[in-house]
C-alpha cells in the first residue's frame, strides 16, 4: 500500500555527497578549456567569482530548506512563497533543467572513457540511466551509499591532484614558466572575464538541488546548511586551484581547445606514478564525477513530480510511495524523460539551454526569502537564517538578472517557452484543483488584503515533522511540570484558579493576570488534540522559560461544565496548560507541536487515566529515548552515586538530574543535594547519553 511520506534516512554525509556530486562534472572536467578561450589565464578567477556569487542563493536555500524541509525543494519553496502558478513554472523548469544536466553528465563520461576505450557514448549513458533509475527505486539510502562512494573517490583523487599540481607549478624549475603563462591575465578585457563568469557559474548550480531531498534528511536544521557549506567549500577549492594548475602547466593554445584538460594537465605532473597510473586516476575521478552528477540528478529530479503530484498540479499517481519507500512512478517518469533526451536530441547543445532557467530559479529563491520573512507568518521557523538580510537576497537577484543576459538569446527563449507552457498547464489543468495561495498573500494582508490561512496550517505541520531543537529543553520543562489531579466533579473556573496559582509560584506573575490569559477557552487558544484531551496555551511578555501545568480530571469535564465541548457525551480528562515567552514564537510552536505529538498517540488517554502517580503522568509526555528513571540501590552500578552530592557524580555527556523522588516526596535537585539509597532520579539527556545510563541497570 502506498504511503505519502518519505523516511528520514539521510545524514550529513549524504547531504554533502549529493550537493558535492551535483556540482562536479562538466564544470571541471570539460569546461575549463572552453572558458579559458573567452578570458585567458584569468579563468581560475572566474571560477572564484562565480563561487562567491552563488553564496546568496546558497544562504537563501539553506534558510528556506530548513524552514520547509519537504520533497520538491525549489518547486515547493517557490509554490508556498509565491503561489502555485509560479510554483508550477518552478516545478516543471527545475525538473527539465535537472534532467538535461543529468543526461549531459552521463554523456560527458564518454569523453574520458574514450581516452582508453572506444565506446558508443550515447548507449553507455542510456545503460547508466537505467541502472541509476533502478537504484533510485530500490531506496534513498542505497542511492546515497553509492553517491558517497563516488564522491569519496572523486574528492580523494582531486585532493591528490591539487596538492601534487601545486607542488609542481610552485617548484623553482617551473615558477618562471608558470608566470609567463599568466601574461596577459585577461585576453578580452573585463567584458570577456564577466562573460566567462556567467559561463562557469552554472558549475555551482547543482548545490541547491539538495533542497529537493530535504524531507528525507535527519535533523535538517543542522545537516542541510552544514552539508551545503562543506560542499561549496570543497567545490570552490578544487575548481579554483585545479583550474589554476591547468593554466600553469598547459600550453595556452592547446588548453583552449582541450575537452579533457584535467587528464592532460595530470599527465604533466603525475609522471612520477607508474605509467599510466596517473591518467587512470584522473579518468576514475572524472567517471565518478559524471556518475555522481547523473545519480544525484535522478534522485533530486524525481522529487519534483512527486511534490507537484501531492499538490494536484499533475496526476496524483506520481506522489505514490511504493513498498521500498521511494516515489517509483516519479523515478520512472524522470528516467523515461532522460532516455528520450539521450536518444532524440543532441544533449550537449540542449543542456546549455537550461542555464538561463537555473538563474531564473535562483532569482525566485532569493525573492522567496524576502516574501517569507515579510509575510510575518509565525510558523515560518527556519533552523538557519541568512545573514545580512535582505541585502544578500537583493544582491543575489541582481547577479541572477545580469547573468541571465549573458546566457544568450536561445537560453532566454527556452526559459520563456518553458514558463509559458507551465502557465498554460496550470490554467487549464491545475487551477480548479488547487485551493491554495502563497505566502505573498500574507504580504498583501499587511496592506489590507486577504491572506492564505491554509499555509499557516501547513507550516504548523512542518514544525511538527521537524521536531524540537537542542535549545528547546522540552524534557526539562516536562520534568519540572506541576501536576494537578482532580478526582471530584469540578468546574473549569476552579481548575483555572489552581493552574494560575501554580504558574504564579513559578513565574512571579499576579494570579489575576495569569487567569485572564487562559480564561478565554475557545478555538483560538485551545488545541483539541484527541478525544478527551485538550491543550490550552498562551504567551506572555518578557524573557521567561517555557512552563506547563498538567491537569488530570478523573471523572471528566462535560458540556455542562465547559462550553467548549459540543456533545453531552464528550468528556475532557486532560487539559495541558502551556505558557511561554512572546519573544520566541518559533520555540512556542515547536513545543506545541511536540506536546501534540506525544498526546496524539492512540493509547495516551488510557495511560494517562491509569497513571498511579504524577511521576508516571509526566513520563508519558517525555520522549522515551531522551529520558530515564534510575532507582539507586546497592545491587547494580547505581551504587556509585549513593552518598555523593549531585555536583560530584559523573553522568554521560550533558545528562541532567531534573527531579528526585524520595519517600513519596519530590525534591528539586541542587548541586549540594546528597543522594540516598532508594532515591528515584529522573534524568534527561541526548539519546547516546541515555543509552549509556541504561547500561547501569544491567
Amino acid at each position: 500500500m502506498s504511503q505519502n511520506k518519505l523516511s528520514k534516512e539521510l545524514g550529513l554525509s549524504d547531504v554533502y555527497a549529493i550537493a558535492t556530486g551535483a556540482m562536479f562534472s562538466s564544470g571541471f572536467f570539460l569546461l575549463p578549456g572552453l572558458a579559458a578561450a573567452e578570458t585567458g589565464p584569468s579563468v581560475f578567477l572566474a571560477y572564484l567569482v562565480s563561487g562567491l556569487i552563488v553564496l546568496p542563493t546558497m544562504f537563501s536555500v539553506a534558510e528556506l530548506a530548513t524552514a520547509m524541509p519537504k520533497s520538491g525543494g525549489t518547486y515547493y519553496i517557490i509554490d508556498r512563497s509565491l503561489g502555485p502558478m509560479i510554483g508550477t513554472i518552478g516545478g516543471f523548469g527545475s525538473w527539465v533543467a535537472l534532467v538535461l544536466k543529468s543526461a549531459f553528465a552521463l554523456i560527458g563520461m564518454g569523453a574520458y572513457i574514450g581516452i582508453f576505450y572506444e565506446v558508443p557514448i550515447t548507449w553507455v549513458a542510456v545503460i547508466l540511466t537505467v541502472i541509476f533509475g533502478i537504484l533510485n527505486v530500490v531506496g534513498a539510502k542505497e542511492t546515497t551509499f553509492l553517491q558517497k562512494i563516488l564522491v569519496s573517490a572523486l574528492v580523494t583523487i582531486m585532493l591528490l591532484y591539487v596538492l601534487q599540481g601545486l607542488f609542481a607549478v610552485l617548484s623553482p624549475d617551473l615558477i618562471e614558466e608558470t608566470k609567463s603563462r599568466f601574461t596577459p591575465l585577461f585576453i578580452d578585457g573585463y567584458y570577456g572575464f564577466f562573460a566567462t563568469v556567467g559561463m562557469v557559474f552554472v558549475s555551482y548550480a547543482g548545490l541547491t538541488k539538495v533542497a529537493s531531498i530535504a524531507e528525507e534528511v535527519k535533523n535538517p536544521d543542522r545537516n542541510i546548511p552544514l552539508g551545503m557549506f562543506l560542499a561549496i567549500f570543497t567545490a570552490v577549492f578544487v575548481y579554483v586551484i585545479g583550474v589554476f594548475i591547468m593554466v600553469s602547466v598547459l600550453d595556452p593554445n592547446e588548453f583552449r581547445e582541450d575537452l579533457t584538460p584535467v587528464a592532460t594537465a595530470g599527465e604533466a605532473f603525475l609522471h612520477w606514478l607508474p605509467e599510466p597510473t596517473g591518467l587512470i586516476l584522473i579518468v576514475i575521478a572524472a567517471v565518478a564525477a559524471f556518475a555522481s552528477t547523473g545519480n544525484a540528478g535522478i534522485m533530486s529530479a524525481s522529487r519534483y513530480p512527486m511534490a507537484m503530484a501531492r499538490d494536484k498540479l499533475i496526476n496524483e499517481k506520481f506522489a505514490n510511495i511504493g513498498k521500498l519507500g521511494t516515489p517509483h512512478w516519479s523515478v520512472l517518469g524522470t528516467v523515461i524523460m532522460m532516455l528520450i533526451i539521450l536518444l532524440a536530441f543532441n544533449v550537449s547543445e540542449v543542456a546549455k539551454l537550461a542555464s538561463a532557467f537555473q538563474l531564473l530559479l535562483f532569482l525566485l529563491l532569493n525573492l522567496a526569502v524576502i516574501v517569507m520573512r515579510e509575510s510575518k507568518i509565525k510558523e515560518y521557523d527556519p533552523g538557519f537564517r541568512s545573514p545580512f538580510y535582505p541585502w544578500v537576497q537583493i544582491g543575489g537577484m541582481i547577479f541572477s538578472i545580469i547573468l541571465i543576459f549573458e546566457m544568450g538569446v536561445l537560453s532566454i527563449i527556452f526559459t520563456l517557452v518553458v514558463s509559458v507552457l507551465s502557465v498554460i498547464w496550470y490554467k487549464y489543468y491545475a487551477s480548479e484543483k488547487v485551493d491554495r495561495q502563497g505566502a505573498i498573500f500574507h504580504v498583501h494582508a499587511r496592506l489590507g488584503e486577504n491572506k492564505d490561512s491554509g499555509l499557516e496550517r501547513e507550516m504548523r505541520g512542518i514544525l511538527r515533522e521537524k521536531g524540537l531543537r537542542e535549545e528547546d529543553q522540552y524534557e526539562e520543562m516536562i520534568s519540572r511540570a506541576e501536576f494537578i489531579d482532580i478526582k471530584r466533579n469540578t468546574k473549569y473556573d476552579t481548575i483555572l484558579d489552581k493552574v494560575a496559582d501554580k504558574f504564579s509560584e513559578r513565574l512571579g506573575k499576579p494570579v489575576s493576570e495569569l487567569e485572564e490569559l487562559f480564561d478565554d477557552f475557545n478555538h483560538e487558544n485551545i488545541i483539541p488534540i484527541s478525544e478527551g484531551v485538550a491543550l490550552n496555551h498562551a504567551r506572555i511578555p518578557g524573557d521567561v522559560q517555557p512552563e506547563i501545568v498538567l491537569v488530570r480530571i478523573k471523572k471528566g469535564l462535560t458540556s455542562s461544565d465547559l462550553d467548549y465541548l459540543e456533545s453531552d457525551d464528550e468528556k475532557l480528562h486532560a487539559i495541558l496548560f502551556f505558557l511561554s515567552s512572546e519573544n520566541n514564537t518559533g520555540q512556542h510552536l515547536r513545543m506545541l507541536a511536540q506536546i501534540a505529538q506525544k498526546v496524539g498517540v492512540n493509547n495516551f488517554l488510557k495511560r494517562w487515566n491509569e497513571a498511579e502517580s504524577e511521576v508516571e503522568a509526566r513520563e508519558i509526555l517525555l520522549r522515551d529515548e531522551r529520558f530515564i528513571r534510575l532507582t539507586l540501590n546497592t545491587d547494580d552500578e547505581t551504587e556509585q552515586f549513593i552518598g555523593k552530592m549531585i555536583k560530584d557524580i559523573k553522568l554521560p555527556g550533558q545528562s541532567l538530574v531534573t527531579i528526585i523522588h524520595r519517600d513519596d516526596e519530590i525534591k528539586i535537585p541542587h548541586g549540594i543535594t546528597v543522594l540516598q539509597e532508594g532515591d528515584e532520579l529522573s534524568i534527561i539527556g541526548d539519546k547516546e547519553d541515555i543509552k549509556s545510563l541504561n547500561k547501569l541497570l544491567k
